[in-house]
This record gives structure tokens, sequence and C-alpha cells, in this order.
């Protein structure tokens, strides 16, 4: 075993940002002024004793990159004495894509980077493969490890085959709140009468955590994502989907012949910022599930592709998978705009969205990743091999200090 660890921060220069980026938007962001969850995570990592490298990766809002670097430089550097902390910024990508451009892998470059939930985490699949680690491990920076046995749990099966002969390579866990929760809080509210994700998914964790340890999975958890290095040189993350990239990475494992597995053992407690804006993360999952429905009908017509039923996923996320959901994201826009009239006018170009710009984009995206793909096994093994990739995805170097990172600012 040779894992490494990544987790992706997110920088802006204020916690919430209306964007009509639906790539780049992101549930939550710290402000330049505060320090945000990540101290909190690196803390925990230390009581875990966690020894393995981890990397940072700065996914900084335009403008603001080198400011950002800096910043979370400082916060590592309080941290640097008891973990094995590596920094990857938006000079380290520079010279990543200078390098990708004269191995003339360049086709891998529209989805690698630091903007966009997918393309940062095939940034860490990159690093990974250069590395030369055998299991990459994916967290996020609002979470909390309390777990000792944290890094056991991780790569426990990973590499194996079950008694079906069948390989684990790719698997997830579970979040808990502080309470140690693991169902979805998702309020059944009459105005979620089509749109019934937190029941729905309450209904096949609740059987997987009665199952077996490891069994296959329904879902996948960015934030608590443990791939051997068979699956990531072989399948990267869809650069174009808005959100939910983890649950899509799933559905693309399993096109290319693999599975996702459940381990029921292994958690870790999710304590995101409380305030977010509902309707513009609802506009993105219009986006994302459209745009999924999509793209795998697109792929009923790649012969080389196993191709997935919605209903082998009841009962979620099944149902946001077929034929419906353009009906369905178009009623829930609208009951939303009654149900929760502090937000009608996001909630109605959410409604907008459904009807219009989602399915455009879908159209336009659908069929771009199954390109991607084509190059990826190829450039990973060959970025794999180049001493000068590895040199500089080992990441920037932060100096320990005495003194405490910098107080929380208004």
């Amino acid at each position: 075993m040779n894992p490494c660890i990544i987790i992706p921060t997110y920088v802006g220069s204020k916690r919430y940002k209306s964007t009509t980026d639906v790539i780049a938007t992101y549930d939550h962001v710290t402000p330049l002024t505060h320090q945000g969850e990540l101290p909190r995570c690196l803390q925990s990592l230390i009581e875990a004793e966690i020894t393995c490298p981890i990397y940072i990766l700065v996914a900084a809002e335009q403008g603001i990159e080198a400011a950002a670097s800096r910043k979370i430089a400082e916060i590592l550097a309080a941290f640097v004495e008891n973990l094995d902390l590596r920094l990857i910024d938006h000079e380290v990508l520079d010279r990543l894509n200078l390098r990708i451009d004269a191995l003339g892998v360049s086709g891998i470059k529209e989805g690698v980077g630091l903007s966009g939930y997918s393309s940062i985490r095939n940034l860490g699949l990159v690093i990974a493969a250069a590395g030369d680690f055998t299991e990459c491990i994916f967290i996020d920076d609002d979470e909390i490890v309390d777990d000792p046995e944290f890094m056991e749990k991780a790569v426990y099966g990973l590499g194996k085959l079950t008694k079906t002969g069948v390989p684990v390579l790719v698997k997830t866990g579970y979040f808990t709140d502080k309470k140690g929760n693991w169902k979805s809080s998702q309020k059944s509210a009459w105005y979620n009468y089509f749109w019934r994700q937190g029941e729905l998914f309450n209904a096949w964790i609740t059987k997987a955590m009665k199952g077996a340890r490891l069994s296959r999975s329904n879902g996948l958890y960015g934030g608590l994502c443990a791939m051997h290095r068979e699956a990531f040189i072989r399948v990267s993350f869809d650069p174009w989907i808005p959100r939910g990239e983890d649950l899509d990475y799933l559905l693309n494992v399993q096109m290319y012949g693999g599975d996702v597995w459940f381990d029921n053992l292994w958690n870790i407690r999710h304590a995101p910022p409380t305030i977010r804006n509902e309707s513009q993360r609802f506009r993105q999952d219009i986006y994302r599930w459209i745009y999924e429905h999509r793209k795998l009908e697109y792929a009923k017509s790649q012969i080389d592709l196993i191709q997935i039923a919605p209903n082998s996923l009841d009962p979620y996320p099944g149902p946001f998978l077929e034929h419906s959901i353009g009906r369905r994201v178009f009623l829930t826009a609208l009951l939303r705009m009654i149900g929760r009239a502090s937000d009608r006018k996001g909630y109605f170009r959410a409604a907008l969205s459904a009807q219009r710009e989602a399915k455009a984009y879908a159209e336009a995206y659908c069929d771009r990743y199954y390109e991607f793909q084509i190059g990826w096994s190829q450039s990973l093994i060959l970025l794999a091999s180049d001493p000068l990739t590895k040199s500089i995805l080992s990441g920037m170097i932060v100096e320990p200090r005495t003194a405490d990172p910098f107080e929380e600012q208004a």
C-alpha cells in the first residue's frame, strides 16, 4: 500500500457569489479574509496520525490566484511539522501544462485543472499517477476525521478480489453529521414532491448499512472516495458535469466495466458552512441531471460501453436518470417558487433552465467526455513515467512556522 490524500480547497473574494458559470460554482468558498474549515480538517488528520502525503489543491477565483496561494500556504505552515503536506496551486498547474504540451498530450488539458469539481479531481488523479501512489483518497476541506483507523479502513479491500472474483478498485464510505447521523437531512416538503432526493437516498443507504461491509454502491461521495491505481489510470472524471461529479464517476466506472463499492464501516464527519444559495444549487442540479440523462442516452450509440438501465440504480439515483427528468425538474422549480417565495426569482430562473439552457448544454457537451476518455490512460501512463512531471507534481514546499495562523477576520 502506498496511498496519498487529495484535498481541494476553494478560495474566493467572498463566501457566496451569484454566478451563471455552472462549472466553476461551488457549494462553499472560503474568502481570502477567513481561515475557513481547512485548519480544522488538518488538525483532525494530525489527531488521526495520518502519515501519508497530503496534497492541498488550491481552487481560486480568477484574479486572486496568487493571494489565495499565499493564504493557504500560511495556513499549512502551522501544520507541516506534523503532516506531510504538498501545495498545488496555479503556478504548479502552469508548469504542468507546459510539460503536457511538450509531451504531446495536450488533449487532457481541458479536463485537468483548478476550476470545476471534475477538473480538480482529475488533477488529483494525475498527481497520484505521477507520484507512483497505489491508492488515491479524496476528502474535502470541510470534513473532520474522527476515526483513528481511518486510513486502514480507507484502503481495506482495495485491489483485492471479492469471493466471486470481482476486483474492488473504487470504494466510498458515508458522511455523518456532528451527532453521528448518516441519513440525508433533506426535508420531504410538499414542494419537493417530484424531487425526493433525500428520501430515496435514505432508502438506499439504510439497506446498504445493514448489509455486508462491502457491497455494490448506488452512490459515491467525492469527499470520501478511495481509488486503486488500476481505476484512476483507466477512468477519469467528466469535466463537463456541472456538479455531482462523484456520482457521475460511478456511472463512468460502470460504463467501462467496473463497479463502485460501499464500505459501511468507513466514514467521515461532514461539517460544511451553514449558509447556501439553494436556488443556485438547484440550478446546477437541473443542469446535472438533464446532462446525466442525455449522456447515458448518447452512450447507447457506443458499442464499446456497457449500457446502464436507470432502474438498476433504484431507489436512488435511478428516477433522476429517467426520460421524465425534464418534467420533474420543471415542476419542482414551479412548486418551490410557491413554497419558498423568499427566492422566487432564483427558482423562476431555474425553471427556465429546465426548459432551455440545461437541455442545450446537455446536447452540446454530452459526447465530449467519451472523446476525452479515449486518451486518458495513455496520457497518464506517459506523465507518470516522466521525471520532470514527477518533479512538478511533488508540490510546493511550505516552510513551518511557530506562530499561530492569522486571526479570523470578519
